[in-house]
């Protein structure tokens, strides 16, 4: 019979409750991973299940002109919604063939990787964060960061004076670099920025083009001065990522290559009123 000092019976019971820990620790990760398995959304549809079902799903915005919005009877309209539905001409010969979902900011990649929609043409730059979650296409447009203004005669006479920017933008960033001397005002909204400038709290407002474009389209007093040449903003289509959604991918950037080589990209570009 084997005798055990205290020390060595205390340094068995040690190890025998690491194992212990060690097994129970195995199983609590096995049971998380099948959990995972578990809630994660159902697949998104492959090119070829797509052109079975018949329609094309594309997540777009309905609020935000020129590129997807409301017109007074209802219908969607804008740069981003003739995109969404030239694809479905190529695919389906049919523009009509194309099923389009309104999305907030924060439900555009969820609609992708929740299988909710095939694709995402709703704003969405391209990020590098951005594309850890969804596959993006090449750019259809290339934003960037523009003023409004209703007294501005000059972009120089921005120093000194009062621009206001949306809380938490990059484009903070930009125009303090840009305009070194001017004063920053922060809004929480664009109706804030409206209503700022409205009652001249400041002379400019600074976002990007495509949202400013819209704006003066909407408030023709306004004035536009574009690309002031900071940044320039990707603009592209979101896809679900993947080996498995090559096909897609090759299909949607093939149509956009083909769309920009017959300058069809620029004509609608142009009767939006973006600048190109």
């Amino acid at each position: 019979m084997t005798n055990f000092s205290d020390h060595q019976l205390y340094s068995m019971q040690k190890k025998k409750q690491t194992r212990k820990r060690f097994l129970i620790l195995c199983l609590l990760w096995g049971f998380l991973g099948l959990q995972i398995v578990f809630v994660l959304p159902a697949n998104s549809a492959q090119l070829r299940e797509i052109q079975r079902r018949g329609n094309l799903i594309v997540a777009v915005k309905d609020n935000l002109r020129p590129l997807g919005f409301r017109d007074d009877q209802g219908n969607l309209q804008g740069l981003e919604i003739d995109l969404a539905q030239r694809l479905a001409q190529d695919l389906f010969e049919r523009e009509d063939a194309v099923a389009l979902q309104s999305v907030g900011n924060n439900d555009r990649l969820a609609a992708i990787t929740s299988g909710r929609v095939d694709l995402a043409i709703a704003h969405l730059t391209a990020t590098a964060s951005r594309s850890r979650l969804v596959e993006f296409s090449i750019p259809y447009y290339a934003d960037g960061t523009s003023l409004v203004s209703k007294t501005l005669g000059n972009i120089r006479e921005i120093d000194n004076q009062q621009i206001a920017v949306l809380e938490g933008s990059s484009t903070l960033g930009e125009i303090k670099y840009r305009f070194p001397q001017a004063r920053i005002i922060n809004v929480p909204s664009y109706q804030a920025a409206k209503d700022l400038l409205d009652r001249n709290g400041a002379i400019a407002f600074a976002g990007d083009t495509s949202v400013l474009t819209g704006w003066v389209q909407t408030y023709p007093d306004y004035k536009l001065f574009p690309h002031l040449e900071l940044r320039t903003n990707d603009l592209a289509i979101a896809m679900p990522k993947g080996l498995q959604y090559q096909e897609l991918h090759q299909q949607v950037n093939n149509a956009l290559l083909r769309y920009q080589q017959e300058k069809w990209l620029l004509s609608r570009v142009q009767y939006w009123g973006l600048p190109e």
